[in-house]
């Protein structure tokens, strides 16, 4: 522990002086900005007095003030406080909150605050109507990164029948070919099967006539089928399977597919922030959703399976920058507190967008039709352009002032706050130093290597789990409709409910929870794979685990951005995503588990889940608490991870 410097007392004196009740409302919220750039001026002076030990200041309450003011690194993809912003710590003192005076809102007040959220308040009309409007970007992206349960449906298959055995029963025609593997068939010349065969073998399919023994006999040579007829009333329609015959040793090109769809979302995971901070929220938000259009309707006419996973591939790539730079825009419109729940409700449309293309799913039953009708809703989002603005916090950072004046009069006037006559002087460009961190820097503490090895086990886990869930639906049994339309049903409550209970508690043990009860529940389910007379028992099971890790998967971005000090903020989610984008890749091959042994794929999911609920433990609360860890958890650290205080 090191010891802080406090704020002179002759300072706290100035900087609590009580606001007269009789200035204007104008005048109020200029001596608030002034007051609070007063407060972050002194504390950053107080705080270069600290003495640091291995390189790292004295606390991580100083060290995040000062990051915060200084701008070390670029804004992270996930959900946290915007990092290229001037950040002003309204709570400095105990006395100065007393006497501060918020013209309109306190909401977000006990958090950080930056000048812009001062002028336009933390959230308002015009906040809400644009984070919302930003939320409806993420309906095109869950319906492309779930339509493979759907296009990719299994679908029941046999061996193509001669044309003058085409009126032939498929159990009566798999009995003659002798194909009941549906792989391979027996070489016969068909044009000897008699008229009188065939009646014998329809009266007695399981008891072969003599007469087909014999030719049996005469060649029991067995070649693979080169041609396949599929059912046509199974409620799936024409697939990928039935398009290009990936079935027998080309049904793992199905995974193939989609991992390809995934390796595009896990590359521009990584790449997408950057991208955010160098050509701003808006510009990279309406670019990848263009793009995503394009590709997403292209799609509607690839007739090749080569030119068909190439676009899938560039669809996964696009979609992800999409959900990073809208997700990004979203929480830097708000300020204080608002910017978690921002980034939580964001996520409310995906629940909602699984239900909707379960029903389109159904209602289409043709992977090109489903294709178009997912890929149209692209269109009309790009249009919003012409409404939602760029990150003014983003333009304040590159010096853009003029833009960054428009955007603020313009909120200001649709919240109904009244400006500073001067407010333009306040709008000053923040000093940027430039940060040359790299993947080592996460490593260089006890602290970040803890972090760090703990949330690259747990973003792995949790990708595996979430889409473990959502990408097999269609291996679970029972109806795939409904079973997806069911498991988005169950994550708005999870979603509703993992922000109000966050508000209450920690996020840490609610984070741990959601694992641990999700991997329960895959438990409970693997008990009863295989019973057809309890399928609803395990299908319930299946949407408790759904509900638990949605809830958890909710959490997670927030968690991660606020254990991050700033200036590498960026650089910690940017491995989140490498483990998680390991995840994704692996993702579309657990079905196959299934064909090994029937209890392996929730077997693994338990394992995975509780794996991650017990990692969660050895994180802290709040970066700011981790210096104060309790002499018992200390101990189980090192137990746990020893290897990191070598």
């Amino acid at each position: 522990m090191h010891s802080s410097t406090q704020p002179s007392p002759e300072y706290e004196e100035k900087s609590t002086k009580h606001i007269p009740e009789n200035q204007s409302q104008e005048e109020k919220l200029q001596a608030k900005v002034l007051t609070t750039y007063a407060t972050t001026t002194t504390t950053i002076t107080t705080a270069t007095a600290i003495t640091t030990t291995n390189g790292q200041r004295g606390s991580i309450d100083s060290t995040a003030i000062i990051s915060h003011q200084r701008h070390l690194g670029s804004r992270d993809s996930n959900g946290g406080p915007p990092i290229d912003t001037p950040y002003i710590q309204t709570t400095a003192t105990a006395n100065s909150n007393a006497n501060m005076t918020n013209p309109s809102d306190d909401d977000g007040s006990d958090d950080e605050t930056d000048v812009i959220g001062v002028l336009i308040g933390h959230f308002g009309k015009w906040q809400f109507l644009m984070t919302m409007l930003l939320s409806l970007f993420q309906v095109p992206n869950t319906f492309h990164i779930s339509s493979s349960v759907y296009q990719a449906a299994n679908k029941e298959f046999w061996c193509r029948r001669p044309l003058h055995l085409q009126h032939l029963l498929v159990d009566v025609w798999r009995n003659l070919s002798n194909s009941h593997d549906n792989c391979f068939q027996n070489q016969l010349d068909w044009n000897r099967i008699t008229n009188d065969t065939i009646e014998q073998l329809q009266q007695h399919p399981q008891q072969p006539p003599p007469a087909l023994k014999v030719l049996w006999q005469l060649n029991n040579t067995r070649i693979a089928c080169t041609a396949w007829e599929y059912e046509s009333n199974d409620n799936v329609g024409n697939s990928w399977t039935s398009q290009w015959d990936l079935v027998c040793d080309k049904e793992y090109l199905k995974n193939v597919a989609e991992m390809f769809f995934l390796l595009g979302v896990a590359t521009g995971g990584i790449i997408s922030g950057y991208l955010s901070d160098k050509f701003g929220r808006k510009t990279m938000l309406f670019i990848s959703a263009v793009l995503q259009t394009i590709f997403g309707l292209a799609l509607y006419f690839a007739y090749s399976f080569e030119m068909y996973i190439t676009l899938r591939a560039l669809l996964g790539l696009v979609s992800v920058s999409v959900t990073y730079s809208g997700l990004i825009l979203a929480i830097e419109y708000v300020d204080g507190k608002w910017r978690t729940i921002a980034g939580m409700y964001n996520l409310f449309p995906l629940p909602i967008s699984y239900m909707l293309i379960s029903g389109i799913a159904y209602l289409t039953q043709d992977y090109q039709r489903l294709q178009l009708c997912i890929g149209i809703p692209g269109i009309f989002l790009c249009f919003l352009w012409f409404v939602v603005p760029e990150s003014p916090r983003w333009l304040l950072v590159k010096g853009r002032i003029d833009d960054v004046k428009r955007i603020v009069e313009a909120a200001a006037a649709f919240n109904k706050r009244d400006l500073p006559a001067n407010y333009e002087t306040m709008l000053q460009p923040p000093t940027q130093e430039v940060s040359s961190q790299d993947f080592m820097c996460l490593f260089r503490s006890s602290y970040l290597r803890r972090i760090t090895i703990c949330f690259l086990c747990i973003w792995f886990t949790m990708n595996l789990a979430y889409y473990g869930f959502i990408l097999n639906m269609s291996t679970f049994g029972g109806n795939v409709y409904l079973n997806s339309a069911l498991a988005g049903l169950v994550e708005i409550p999870a979603i509703a409910i993992a922000m109000y209970i966050i508000s209450k508690v920690g996020k840490k043990w609610l984070f741990s929870a959601t694992l641990v009860c999700a991997g329960i529940a895959c438990c409970c389910a693997a008990i009863t794979e295989g019973q057809e007379d309890i399928l609803w028992l395990k299908i319930t099971f299946i949407m408790i685990g759904k509900f638990t890790i949605s809830a958890g998967n909710t959490i997670m971005p927030v968690y991660t951005a606020e254990l991050y000090p700033t200036a590498i903020r960026n650089v910690g989610v940017g491995a989140c995503n490498v483990a998680a984008g390991l995840a994704l890749i692996l993702t579309p091959y657990l079905s196959l588990l299934n064909k090994i042994e029937d209890h392996l794929l929730m077997s693994l999911l338990t394992a995975w889940c509780l794996f991650g609920g017990f990692v969660v433990l050895f994180l802290p609360e709040t970066m700011k608490r981790h210096t104060k860890t309790k002499p018992a958890e200390e101990k189980l650290l090192r137990t746990f991870f020893f290897f990191l205080y070598i």
